[in-house]
């Protein structure tokens, strides 16, 4: 039998044997993707030391208002407190530790735990713990808080006890979504999805439009990702003219380096629709009201952020992808659609529409993440080489490299 640090000195040499054996610009090998023990890493070295999307804070108007966030076993209740202020409490009773709060989103006045009935008020205090001794000091037994950032209305959380810091992803998150008004917006609507594959597949599929044409037929005629960009030049050009004549200036940015800057790593870009098209929608045409500009911009503005979370922005309607880790072969993946603070559904925008291609092209995603999934898992599986369109995958696969280690 081996004690604890045994089993860990086994588990480094694994990992550094894999690490070594690489290769450059491939996908990862088998072990990463499936291997019981390198989950166990990812969540310690990239899953709970990096900054997470929880959602909007328009889901949480009043105080009262809470919704958990979940990811790999562990579990945050993010409320809204009678002073207006979001905070993210740890879910585990401070008892015997159930998890207090078991509805996934809700509203009321405190968090009395189903077990033993101990109750914490809004900001995590304990409020009352029954028939316990009277020296029993109720002030150190609060729920435990992790970290809570708002930026741009976006909430991101962290479970480290020492987070990264937002400097980089502030900056970015502000310059990418203030000129389209997202901390005004709110959620329209929301969908999650439950993928049987390990979550790299499902991030390293959203990184690249390398697969869009076979597989996405539907965003393909509208997004001109889906080229070269050497193929799309002037539709680029025409891009940056339109961006300049309408006001905007949202530069492409990259900090993708390892957390060894002490920073959050994000990356952001913009690309062009193709012409005649305003929105993800069938028809190419507006599905809502405008977003903070004066006019359709034939633009999507994409950042990536940290291990989990993607943001896209069109002129009238935003889209937040948070992919959450469940086991190793076990993902979800919610998808959040923003629109303007005072849209309206049924006046303002069409449901159906507005979510009509993020919901067929996740539904298409689905398919082929599990099969990729399928696929790795045979004997026969060997890292192949990424295409020059995969290049976003490329640097995570890099970046994911240098955090695991």
């Amino acid at each position: 039998m081996h004690d604890g640090s045994g089993r860990k000195s086994e588990i480094d040499a694994k990992l550094a044997a894999l690490i070594a054996r690489q290769p450059l610009a491939h996908s990862l090998q088998q072990a990463f993707y499936g291997d019981p023990d390198i989950f166990r890493r990812d969540v310690e070295r990239v899953l709970m030391r990096h900054w997470l999307c929880a959602g909007h804070q328009s889901s949480l108007p009043k105080p009262g208002d809470f919704e958990l966030i979940e990811i790999a076993g562990e579990s945050a209740i993010i409320v809204r407190g009678e002073d207006g202020n979001l905070r993210a409490l740890v879910n585990v009773c401070r008892h015997r530790g159930s998890r207090v709060c078991w509805e996934h989103s809700g509203h009321g006045k405190s968090f009395t735990c189903p077990y033993h009935g101990w109750t914490y008020g809004l900001d995590g205090s304990l409020q009352a713990a029954r028939h316990m001794p009277a020296e029993f000091d109720r002030s150190r037994h609060g729920l435990k808080q992790i970290h809570l950032r708002v930026l741009e209305g976006l909430i991101f959380v962290s479970f480290a006890e020492e987070p990264l810091g937002t400097a980089y992803l502030g900056e970015t998150v502000r310059a990418c979504y203030g000129p389209y008004g997202w901390a005004g917006a709110r959620v329209a609507h929301r969908e999650l999805y439950s993928f049987a594959a390990n979550w790299k597949l499902a991030v390293e599929n959203y990184l690249e439009c390398y697969h869009c044409a076979p597989a996405h037929p539907e965003y393909s005629r509208l997004h001109a990702l889906e080229q070269p960009a050497a193929r799309v030049e002037k539709l680029r050009a025409r891009l940056a003219e339109r961006s300049a004549a309408l006001g905007i200036d949202i530069p492409a940015s990259e900090h993708w380096s390892g957390s060894e800057t002490g920073e959050e790593a994000c990356r952001a870009f913009r690309y062009p629709l193709y012409d005649d098209v305003d929105s993800a929608s069938p028809d190419g045409k507006g599905v809502a009201p405008l977003m903070g500009l004066r006019d359709y911009d034939g633009a999507v503005t994409s950042v990536h952020a940290g291990p989990t979370s993607l943001l896209v922005a069109y002129a009238d309607h935003g889209v937040i992808y948070r992919f959450i880790p469940r086991t190793a072969d076990t993902t979800d993946m919610e998808v959040l659609w923003l629109v303007r603070g005072d849209a309206r559904e049924g006046r303002d925008y069409d449901p159906k529409k507005l979510t009509w291609l993020w919901k067929v092209t996740s539904e298409a995603d689905k398919r082929i993440i599990e099969h990729n999934q399928l696929g790795v898992n045979s004997r026969y599986y060997r890292p192949g080489p990424y295409a020059p369109m995969e290049y976003n995958t490329i640097a995570y696969v890099d970046w994911y490299l240098r955090e695991i280690a």
